[in-house]
């Protein structure tokens, strides 16, 4: 009974940190890592122990943020910050999510039309229709208990990997042992998983979500700014231990997304995919019917996940930029403006699939797009954390600086050699005596 109870108590206490986590795994990212290990094997492996603790810094540190002075990042933007920063990072968060959501809209209703054939565009009409219906009409608590179900779906990529990986020796040995080409390629999948697992929406989810649940806490006042509050050390503890949970989870199930795909596309030439079907049906011959179903449910879920957090995360933006004070805990009559901006983001982010683009690219694409967002908002997410305005006493400390310094340069440093490899010396010399040079 104290093992029951306890675990009861570990439940309960999880909730943005695992959610958030969880959301990283969206449809962009699992398409993003099977892409990585199909063309370049397990050896990606790496990335995924050695981001883990640059992930759990920036999302400790959005966490902080938004418990701290009740309010997420756009709101402590508004207050502390100039409107030029305030507008260029909305903008960006708000065109990378919708892309996002169009693009996993798209690899959800792929996914789908594997178990239940139909046409792609139907399905994902009836998806967004669903979801929708979901978020606008079940309060806050009942939205997070569901989110929290829905993470235990993507243990399907696990199962599927027990299924058929037996090679594991060699690929734990190769978490430890980095393999990096500076190949054109490779620096455009790098950047793309870099940016699938440092997505900016998950800081801005977060950091909204921890200034829901304080929101609540204090009474939900329609008086709350974006001002520092005391609070008790004991629930700083057990926000940083539910963040850790859930970027450790995050980049757990993505080992075995990288991990299957390594073993069985990169083994056996299968590097070219081209859309979420060519995953699953490559899945079928190599693994069989449980693997290419598990590989699908997960698709699925990840997206019935995610999708509501991005343009969640879209909302929260908009709602704080104009004081609208909009909340998933509040119904869809006294907050319409905060659900019209969710439904709108959503039926915007369905033209993706009329534009041609096939899911694979669209989803990479978007990986590419929060790659190169996120040195911007990195260097944000440090100057607030260490704005005492904001956060109090609730700094840095010198490890947080370290690690999230080094993200931001990692971030940066990634995205130049992408741009030299596209740009050539002799391009960017020519472009500069043609177009910049009187």
């Amino acid at each position: 009974m104290i093992i029951k109870e306890k675990l009861k108590n570990m439940w309960n206490s999880l909730g943005p940190g695992l959610i958030t986590g969880a959301s990283d795994d969206d449809p962009s990212a699992v398409v993003t890592y099977a892409t990585a290990g199909a063309r370049f094997g397990t050896g990606m492996v790496w990335i995924m122990l050695y981001l883990l603790p640059i992930m759990i810094i920036i999302q400790e540190m959005s966490a902080r943020i938004g418990m701290s002075s009740s309010c997420g990042l756009a709101g402590n933007l508004k207050r502390y910050y100039s409107k030029k920063l305030l507008i260029s990072l909305s903008v960006l968060i708000i065109f990378a999510n919708t892309f996002n959501i169009g693009a996993n809209v798209y690899g959800m209703a792929s996914a789908l039309e594997l178990i239940v054939p139909h046409s792609t565009y139907l399905l994902s009409w009836i998806i967004v229709a669903i979801i929708l219906t979901l978020v606008i009409l079940l309060p806050y608590r009942k939205i997070v208990v569901i989110f929290k179900w829905l993470s235990f779906s993507l243990f399907a990529y696990m199962i599927a990997s027990f299924l058929v990986v037996d090679n594991w020796f060699h690929i734990v040995s190769q978490l430890f042992t980095p393999k990096i080409s500076l190949t054109e390629d490779y620096l455009l999948i790098f950047v793309a998983v870099l940016g699938t697992t440092i997505s900016p929406y998950l800081a801005f989810w977060q950091s909204s979500e921890e200034a829901e649940e304080r929101k609540l806490e204090l009474g939900n006042s329609k008086n709350l700014v974006c001002k520092y509050r005391i609070f008790d050390k004991k629930e700083l503890s057990r926000v940083m231990l539910d963040t850790k949970i859930g970027m450790f989870f995050s980049n757990f199930i993505a080992f075995f997304v990288i991990a299957l795909t390594g073993t069985l596309f990169f083994n056996a030439g299968l590097g070219n995919i081209e859309t979420v079907k060519d995953i699953a049906d490559a899945l079928r011959p190599l693994a069989g019917d449980y693997a290419y179903y598990l590989f699908a449910i997960g698709i699925i879920s990840a997206g019935l996940l995610t999708i509501p957090i991005l343009a969640g995360s879209i909302a929260y933006v908009i709602s704080e930029i104009f004081n609208w004070g909009g909340s998933l805990d509040k119904p869809f009559s006294k907050a319409r403006g905060f659900y019209l901006v969710i439904v709108f983001s959503t039926v915007v982010g369905l033209a993706i699939p009329y534009t041609g683009i096939s899911a694979i690219d669209a989803l990479l694409m978007t990986a590419i797009i929060n790659g190169a967002v996120a040195p911007f908002l990195i260097a944000t997410i440090i100057h607030m954390a260490n704005n005492p305005n904001i956060v109090g006493r609730n700094t840095n400390n010198k490890h947080s600086n370290i690690w999230g310094y080094s993200a931001f340069l990692l971030m940066v440093i990634v995205n130049l050699l992408v741009i030299a490899t596209k740009f050539p010396t002799e391009k960017a010399t020519a472009f500069i005596s043609n177009f910049l040079i009187p």
